[in-house]
């Protein structure tokens, strides 16, 4: 017999809002967090804007010692990770002792890799900070929630490009339906906003260069669509099982259904073009909700900008809902957010889970003359009520995999 799995807690940094409330409020009213570069001089670059979290003093956050010993990623994920488990009522102590942490990144502390390397370069040995090594690998996200928040259970961290976060849920997700846990802090992070990182993907010609007009520069499924905008964030969801939380009185926010996971076996960076693995992932992500494709009102889709993507997404969603896909609201965090890569598909599954609470769709903005091929509703520019049952988030990352969540509104759980 199938294990409840419910969501009673999330938390958030993204580019247009820290804390659930403010980012809940922009992306309802349609707010971007894209602008100039501030963290560097970025004159350089074709690409020079960005998606960066604003307004957040790790010192004051986190304390002095914590945020001199943690990378950007890692501090990012302990904010969101913080809000996610109050919001959850789940105190310091014995409630968090057992909790599984699965907190993934694509990339980890690339850009305090490429500042040390930087005075190593200028300086010669010995003159970078220290703790250099252990504070950017990928691991330590997850290693740091779990030591400052007082989790003890199972701490793993998934590292797949932009599907970690769908997959950091979805692995906790398992986790909690074999019995190896009962509750789990689960999402994902990402900081990779540095000149080197960057470049990289302007070479890549994967970035949007509308630098003149950043706000508008993310624009998915737009006809004029030029590329991806870069952005840092984290999100983080605490998953229980349906027995824990009744258990101890939480009020469960959402139902996590379903979870499907593939591989294109395609390309470095380029999604397969006939979309069978991303097909193949949003039907195994149904058959684990026990719904058809009937039962999904709303798509969280992986809407990155970029020529490639939003037609084969497009065209992936027809096939797996038919004449469904018609009825469907498809929308575009990304569009508000940027795309912050490794963080994106736990930002997103935030927002999914928003999107049940509210009963509300936000908007793809920047949706002014759709791409005809790509010919869904994409709830363009301003928000709608709608009757939400089931929300599918979409996240495909380079290497070619895919990971899919469909959450469901409580009022699905067995009475």
């Amino acid at each position: 017999m199938s294990v409840p799995v419910v969501v009673t807690g999330i938390g958030v940094c993204a580019s247009n809002g820290v804390g659930v409330p403010t980012f809940w409020d922009a992306l309802r009213e349609g707010r971007s967090g894209i602008a100039p570069i501030a963290s560097f001089d970025a004159s350089a670059l074709r690409s020079r804007i960005a998606g960066e979290v604003r307004g957040l003093d790790m010192e004051q956050r986190l304390g002095a010692k914590v945020a001199r010993r943690t990378a950007r990623f890692s501090q990012l994920a302990l904010v969101a990770a913080e809000e996610a488990l109050e919001h959850a009522g789940l105190a310091r102590g014995p409630a968090r002792e057992e909790a599984a942490v699965v907190l993934g990144t694509g990339i980890g502390g690339f850009d305090m890799l490429e500042r040390e390397h930087q005075a190593f370069l200028a300086n010669g040995t010995s003159r970078f900070t220290p703790l250099t090594l252990p504070m950017i690998i990928p691991n330590m996200a997850a290693a740091a929630v779990a030591r400052e928040c007082g989790c003890r259970g199972p701490n793993l961290c998934v590292s797949t490009a932009c599907a970690t976060g769908a997959h950091s849920i979805g692995t906790a997700f398992d986790l909690l339906r074999s019995g190896r846990a009962h509750v789990a802090v689960a999402g994902s992070t990402e900081s990779t906003i540095s000149p080197f990182a960057i470049d990289g993907y302007c070479q890549l010609r994967a970035l949007s260069t509308r630098n003149d007009a950043p706000a508008q520069a993310s624009r998915p499924f737009s006809v004029d669509r030029d590329g991806f905008v870069i952005a840092e964030g984290a999100g983080v969801l605490v998953l229980e099982t349906l027995a824990h939380a009744q258990a101890r009185g939480a009020q469960p926010l959402a139902v996590l259904t379903g979870y499907g996971a593939s591989s294109d076996g395609h390309h470095l960076t380029a999604p397969e073009p006939e979309a069978r693995a991303a097909v193949r992932a949003m039907r195994m992500a149904l058959a684990d909700a026990g719904i058809g494709p009937t039962g999904i009102d709303v798509v969280n889709a992986h809407g990155t900008s970029t020529p490639l993507n939003d037609v084969i997404e497009t065209r992936a969603l027809h096939k797996v809902f038919g004449e469904h896909a018609r009825r469907l609201l498809v929308h575009a965090t990304k569009s508000m957010t940027g795309h912050a890569l490794g963080g994106a598909g736990a930002i997103e599954a935030v927002a999914s889970v928003l999107t049940l609470v509210h009963q509300i769709v936000h908007p793809t903005v920047n949706l002014c003359c759709a791409d005809p091929a790509c010919d869904l509703d994409f709830v363009p520019l301003t928000a709608r009520a709608a009757r939400v049952g089931a929300v599918m988030s979409n996240s495909f990352g380079f290497g070619g995999h895919n990971g899919v969540l469909v959450f469901s509104h409580p009022s699905t759980l067995p009475t």
